[in-house]
């Protein structure tokens, strides 16, 4: 997961002749002209375009938005083995999510239940605990069965009256469980007597007892598995008919330390996630403190990876460290000795996945309950990394070691957490002289880039590294994001060829626990909705076709013009200080000059941070606020010279110079020291969703003036830090609305037309299908809705609409709704 960005001639499609008296014949003519725009889409039925793997699209877990643990596992009881801790939280204890009655506490002695489940509770004769379960409490369903189960030890015996309560009443009946002895688990069922989001688990004893992994499972999991999944949550992702499965991250997979638990580390728990933790008995497996902030429990662990990817029918595509940290965090370990090991530990996941019974890691697997191998072909080695050098050359020791013992496995790369930049492209040089099979690519960016950039893919070397796109998403969970991403598959599928897999991210999120959005599929402990972004996954992925048919389609003209805006400072969990701020227009005219020796009564402040002016400066002393954006001047100008002085005071980055400003979710900045100071970057924000345009490694240091200038020139920039040109960039490439997608499905025959309209005009569209052969029938999935629409719990304004269009000919016309996404079934006879 990434925490972070172009010309083509236009021209406007004419319907004529026959093509003019086909849409007079077959569409309404709109009452006002300008809602409509006219298209033509040319398909060459006659050549054939590069095939489309059935693993094309996938989908990617990670355990943020507590995705996992109170989410796709189906547990109920959270902290079920008192292990929270400040190390996952700052306000976790080990009673987290528990409440006491009587004299109750968190043991973590040699009496403990194992090795890596250290913690337990002690409770006295009298006693209770109440766990409080995910969201407003453990949701149960009337009639529904729970099973209930708990490792205890009482040496004197004792009896433990297990409840299921909410603030109306009993959920179901009491159970008793007489305990004696030692470590033991012991079990007991519920049947729901009503429904409730709102229920608590009890566990009260007569007599002295010790209590951990504390669980209540629904029986009904997806596929009835044990140990399983939510079964609501894994339909909606086998809905998707995914073609892989990635796990299990992600940042989460190389961030934290990369030591191993033992006591002389403390038992330490910001651990990289390593696979070998998470399998085996659920009793005897770690939790870790999870990169997003929480705890993570490993009950959902590489096992249960590879039995969902299964169920679904998915490829497993597990992603193992590569001993070099990503996320902002940037190191790299010369630990010899602990890289030989991890290198081992890829080598056992190969056996544990397709290993012999006869094997330790195969053996493990068939004791664990699936004795069949997993069949997995495909392993991703790293995320993200920042240090394209340092993570390749550890890299190629992954490489070479499962290509010498498992040459049909392919170990697929990554070019880090940005579509461009110097570490993509350093990335990209390694991988393309190293002759990689397949890199990763991952990006956020705002929907205007997916609307640009749709030929992404079109220049890449045919004969080089393949894309796996791991992590993508336009910033958003509203309509028009999903528009842009759809226009963006089209190029995707185009690019077949290249593009060999691809994944939105992130998958999950619980309403509730939210680190990251937008999010495909959303939840809280008693429904789960999808996005507006996974009904176009959803459509995409479940009409992908087996060869792509090559088409064409004019574009939308473009209105052009100079690039415009106010200019504006900022600073992001940072103090700093500006001065001496102009701007002169082109011609020599002065538009703003502002030496802060009276107020500051030309800039707008945005309510974030605490501006002022002190010494003739105006300076932002918050060294905790985010985007602290001040804007001055007229959005409408143009062609003009920003110069200013900036000095960072204290905090965690540098500085941010705005300019092209439209109001305060629409401009450009300039970022100097980003990143927890270690980039600099010229990033685009439209509607709040940012773009990096361009990336160039670098820091600020403290206490030292800079002298900036911004160039603005028609729609070309160019950037100088202390009188040195940094870069330049034009930024003029369209953002082209109307997109289109031809493939093949062998099996039926069809053709599947797919169009993405993104604007809010009808697209009238003369087709032509290139004489070929159609039945004059097309079964026709619409999806449409306001660029704003979202879908939630309760309203889903984005649903799959199904029709029947009975106009198709070899030529014919059909209009295109506004803001739809429309995928047409043609029968080719």
């Amino acid at each position: 997961m990434s925490r972070t960005a172009r010309h083509r001639t236009r021209r406007r499609a004419v319907l004529t002749g026959a093509a003019l008296l086909t849409a007079a014949v077959l569409l309404p003519v709109p009452a006002h002209a300008e809602s409509v725009a006219d298209y033509t889409v040319t398909v060459d039925t006659g050549a054939r375009g590069p095939a489309v793997d059935d693993t094309m699209y996938g989908v990617f877990f990670e355990d943020i938005n507590r995705a996992a643990d109170g989410g796709l596992y189906a547990e109920l009881v959270q902290n079920r083995s008192f292990e929270y801790s400040t190390a996952d939280n700052g306000s976790y204890t080990p009673l987290t999510s528990w409440s006491v009655s009587g004299t109750a506490e968190v043991v973590n002695d040699s009496g403990r239940l194992n090795e890596r489940n250290r913690n337990y509770a002690s409770l006295a004769a009298g006693s209770s605990v109440t766990n409080s379960g995910y969201n407003t409490g453990v949701r149960v369903e009337k009639g529904e069965r729970y099973d209930f189960s708990v490792w205890a030890r009482a040496e004197a015996g004792a009896t433990l009256t297990v409840t299921l309560k909410d603030a109306a009443g009993t959920l179901a009946d009491t159970r008793k469980v007489a305990v004696r002895g030692g470590w033991t688990q012991y079990k007991a069922t519920f049947t729901a007597s009503r429904t409730s989001n709102r229920g608590r688990l009890t566990v009260a004893t007569a007599a002295d007892a010790a209590l951990d992994m504390v669980s209540l499972f629904p029986r009904e999991t997806y596929k009835n598995q044990p140990n399983g999944l939510r079964k609501d949550l894994a339909e909606k992702i086998a809905a998707l008919k995914p073609g892989f499965l990635r796990f299990p991250g992600g940042c989460l997979v190389n961030t934290g330390s990369m030591e191993d638990y033992s006591e002389a580390s403390g038992w330490q728990r910001k651990r990289a996630y390593q696979w070998k933790d998470t399998v085996g008995p659920v009793e005897e497996r770690a939790t870790n403190a999870n990169f997003w902030g929480y705890n993570q429990s490993y009950g959902l662990g590489y096992y249960e990876y590879f039995r969902f990817a299964e169920d679904i029918g998915a490829m497993p595509l597990p992603v193992v460290p590569a001993l070099v940290t990503g996320c902002g965090q940037n190191r790299a370990t010369d630990d010899e000795a602990l890289l030989k090991r991890h290198i081992q530990d890829t080598l056992d996941l190969i056996e544990f996945a397709n290993g012999p019974t006869t094997s330790t890691w195969g053996g493990l697997r068939a004791e664990m309950g699936h004795p069949r191998p997993f069949h997995l072909t495909h392993i991703a080695v790293g995320n993200e990394e920042n240090l394209p050098r340092e993570f390749f050359s550890r890299f190629q020791r992954f490489r070479a070691a499962v290509e010498a013992e498992h040459p049909d496995i392919t170990v697929i790369s990554n070019s880090g957490p940005d579509d461009a930049g110097t570490v993509f492209d350093t990335a990209w040089q390694l991988n393309r002289e190293g002759g990689v099979d397949m890199v990763d690519e991952h990006y956020y960016n705002s929907p205007q880039w997916f609307l640009r950039n749709n030929d992404r893919y079109d220049s890449y070397d045919r004969q080089g590294p393949k894309v796996f796109l791991g992590e993508y998403a336009s910033q958003g969970n509203a309509w028009r994001n999903a528009l842009a991403e759809a226009a963006y598959m089209t190029g995707l599928e185009r690019n077949a060829d290249v593009v060999k897999l691809a994944s939105y991210a992130p998958l999950l999120a619980n309403e509730d626990y939210v680190q990251w959005s937008p999010d495909m599929i959303w939840f809280n402990n008693h429904a789960s909705w999808g996005s507006v972004n996974y009904e176009v996954q959803k459509l995409f992925m479940t009409n992908v076709g087996d060869r792509v048919v090559p088409s064409e389609a004019s574009t939308t003209p473009d209105a052009g013009g100079p690039l415009t805006g106010a200019v504006g400072l900022s600073t992001w969990a940072t103090s700093a200080a500006y001065d001496d701020v102009s701007v002169t227009a082109a011609d020599g005219t002065t538009l703003l000059s502002d030496d802060f020796s009276g107020d500051a009564s030309q800039w707008t402040h945005s309510g974030r941070g605490s501006w002022g002016v002190q010494d003739g400066q105006y300076v932002q002393t918050d060294e905790a606020a985010e985007n602290t954006l001040v804007t001055a001047g007229d959005p409408a100008w143009h062609d003009y010279d920003l110069q200013v002085k900036a000095t960072k005071r204290s905090g965690k980055e540098g500085f941010l110079i705005a300019f092209g400003v439209q109001d305060t979710g629409t401009y450009y900045w300039w970022n100097l020291g980003g990143w927890n100071n270690t980039q600099s970057a010229v990033e685009q924000a439209v509607d709040g969703g940012k773009s990096t345009l361009i990336s160039k490694p670098g820091s600020i240091e403290t206490g030292r003036a800079y002298d900036i200038e911004i160039k603005v020139r028609g729609r070309q920039v160019t950037l100088y830090l202390d009188g040195q040109e940094w870069g330049r960039f034009t930024d003029d490439k369209p953002a082209e609305p109307f997109r289109q997608v031809v493939t093949e499905d062998t099996r039926t025959g069809d053709l599947i037309v797919k169009v993405v309209n993104a604007q809010p005009s009808e697209a009238r569209t003369a087709i032509d299908l290139g004489g070929a052969r159609v039945s004059s029938r097309a079964r026709v999935t619409t999806l449409a809705a306001d660029a704003d629409a979202v879908n939630t719990e309760t309203d889903a304004p984005v649903t799959q609409v199904t029709s029947t269009f009975r106009g198709v000919a070899d030529r014919f016309t059909y209009a295109f709704a506004p803001h739809s996404v429309t995928f047409m079934r043609i029968d080719r006879r």
